[in-house]
C-alpha cells in the first residue's frame, strides 16, 4: 500500500525555486530562466541536483553525454533487478519558465525521498534521471541525452555536435559532466516523467492531472528557395526572381494544409514555419535567397506524411511557375509515440486510490519520454498549467497541484517497483 507516502511540498518547491535562480532572467510577467546545455547556469543546476541526490543517499553516475542518474537500492531490493526510472531535464529554452524540466527531475527525487520515509519496501532499484539537452537549444535538435540512452544515436555522434564554437564533448568537460558508461534505458523496467502541461486542456477541464496517451510525431525540415538578388527600384516586376514572395506562398500553404488536416482528421496536426531568413535582407534589394525551417506534427503518421507531400508538391508548383529553384531536406524525424498501457494503468489506478481526478490527453510537444518509450514501458503525466503558458516566464503551475501530482508519481513508482 502507498497510504503512508507523504510528499514534502515545501521541499519540492524549494528545489524548483532554487534551480530557478540559476540563469534567472528579469521579467515583469513572472519567473524565467535561461540554462542551455552545458552552460554555466546548467552547470549550477546540475551541481545542485547532484547535491540533493547525495543528501538523499543516492549513488551518482554520469554518462559520456552528461546524463545524470541518482540510483537508490532499497534495503530489500535485488540490486541486479531492472530499475524503475523517473525524471526529466534541467536545461531550458532562452527565457523559459521554471517548471519545464525541473518539475519532473525534482518530483522524481522527492518521490524517492517520500518512499524512503514510508513503510514501503520496493523490490527494484529506483533511478532518478536528468537528461542532457532536451530542448534542442544547443548542440542538437532536441532530446539529445535520451536519444543516446535509448540507443538511437551513438555517443561519438552526439559528442561531436557543435554549437559553432565548441563541441558538446568539450563543453561537458569544461563543466565537469563528461562521464563514462552510457546509460542504457533498455535495462529499465519502466520509465515515468512528470511535466507541466503546455496548453490549457487540464485547466479547461478543471482537472489537475493528465495521463498522456501518446506523444505527437515531429518532423523538422530545411527549405531553401533561390532566385536572384536585384535592385528594388530598377528591376521590373515581371523580371524579378524574388525568393521571398515564393517563400510566402509556401508559408501560407503549410498553414492552410495543416489547418485542413486538423479539422478533418485527428485534430492534432499542426504545421509551422518558425524560422525564415531572407538574403541579403536589405530593404532596397529583391531577396535572392530564403532559407526557412518547417515543423510538422501529428499523433498520426499518415497526417505528417500528408503534410510532407504537400510541402514537396508546393515546391514543385513554385519551381514550375516562378524562376526559382528549391531544396528540401528533413533531418529530424521522430514518429508518433504511443505510451505503455501497463504504466498508464498503474498511474490511473493509483490516482483513483488517492482520489485525484485525471483525464487522458495527448502531448503536442516532444519529451524525453518519446525516446525512452521505444525501448521500455513508459508513461508521461501532465500537471495543469495556468493559462497554458510554457517556454515563457509566464509559465506557472499551482504548487498544490505539483505536490498532488508528485504524490501520484511517487505512488506509481512504488507500485511499479514493488
Amino acid at each position: 500500500m502507498t497510504d503512508d507516502l507523504i510528499i514534502d511540498g515545501d521541499a519540492l518547491r524549494e528545489d524548483i525555486e532554487q534551480t530557478a535562480t540559476f540563469g534567472a532572467v528579469k521579467s515583469s510577467e513572472g519567473r524565467g530562466r535561461t540554462a542551455l546545455p552545458a552552460d554555466e547556469a546548467n552547470r549550477k543546476a546540475r551541481d545542485y541536483y547532484v547535491d540533493q541526490c547525495k543528501a538523499a543517499g543516492l549513488d551518482i553516475s554520469i554518462d559520456p553525454v552528461g546524463n545524470i542518474v541518482g540510483r537508490w537500492v532499497p534495503p530489500n531490493a535485488d540490486p541486479e533487478s531492472t530499475a524503475v526510472a523517473a525524471g526529466s531535464h534541467l536545461d531550458s529554452v532562452p527565457r523559459g519558465g521554471i517548471f519545464d524540466g525541473p518539475l519532473g527531475v525534482f518530483a522524481a527525487l522527492e518521490s524517492v525521498r517520500a518512499i524512503q520515509r514510508s513503510k514501503i519496501s520496493p523490490r527494484r532499484p529506483i533511478e532518478v534521471v536528468s537528461f542532457t539537452g532536451e530542448e534542442g537549444t544547443r548542440f542538437a535538435e532536441g532530446v539529445l541525452g535520451s536519444t543516446v540512452a535509448a540507443g538511437k544515436a551513438s555517443v561519438d555522434e552526439m559528442l561531436s555536435q557543435s554549437d559553432g564554437d565548441i563541441t558538446l564533448e568539450k563543453a561537458l568537460k569544461n563543466i565537469g559532466y563528461h562521464g563514462s558508461d552510457r546509460i542504457d534505458a533498455n535495462k529499465w523496467d519502466s520509465w515515468l516523467e512528470l511535466h507541466i502541461e503546455q496548453t490549457t486542456r487540464l485547466n479547461d477541464a478543471g482537472v489537475p492531472l493528465g495521463v498522456v496517451t501518446d506523444i505527437t510525431g515531429t518532423v523538422r525540415c530545411h527549405v531553401t528557395l533561390t532566385g536572384h538578388p536585384d535592385h528594388a527600384g530598377t528591376t521590373a516586376m515581371d523580371k524579378r526572381q524574388d525568393a521571398l514572395t515564393a517563400a510566402s506562398e509556401l508559408v501560407l500553404a503549410v498553414e492552410s494544409h495543416a489547418g485542413d488536416i486538423a479539422s478533418s482528421g485527428s485534430e492534432t496536426a499542426v504545421g509551422t514555419v518558425g524560422h525564415l531568413t531572407p538574403e541579403p535582407n536589405t530593404v532596397n534589394v529583391v531577396p535572392g535567397e530564403v532559407s526557412l525551417r518547417i515543423d510538422l506534427r501529428s499523433t498520426k503518421q499518415s497526417e505528417i506524411t500528408s503534410q510532407l507531400e504537400h510541402v514537396q508538391g508546393k515546391l514543385n508548383e513554385i519551381e514550375a511557375n516562378r524562376p526559382i529553384s528549391t531544396t528540401f531536406t528533413c533531418d529530424y524525424d521522430i514518429p508518433p509515440t504511443p505510451l505503455s498501457d501497463r504504466c498508464r494503468d498503474t498511474v490511473k489506478q493509483v490516482s483513483e486510490d488517492h482520489q485525484v481526478n485525471t483525464i487522458d490527453i495527448h502531448s503536442g510537444a516532444g519529451h524525453d519520454t518519446m525516446q525512452i518509450a521505444d525501448v521500455t514501458d513508459a508513461a508521461l503525466l501532465f500537471v495543469a498549467s495556468e493559462n497554458g503558458y510554457s517556454h515563457s516566464p509566464k509559465e506557472k503551475a499551482d504548487w498544490e497541484d505539483c505536490t498532488s501530482a508528485t504524490q501520484i508519481l511517487a505512488a506509481s513508482i512504488a507500485q511499479l517497483a514493488k
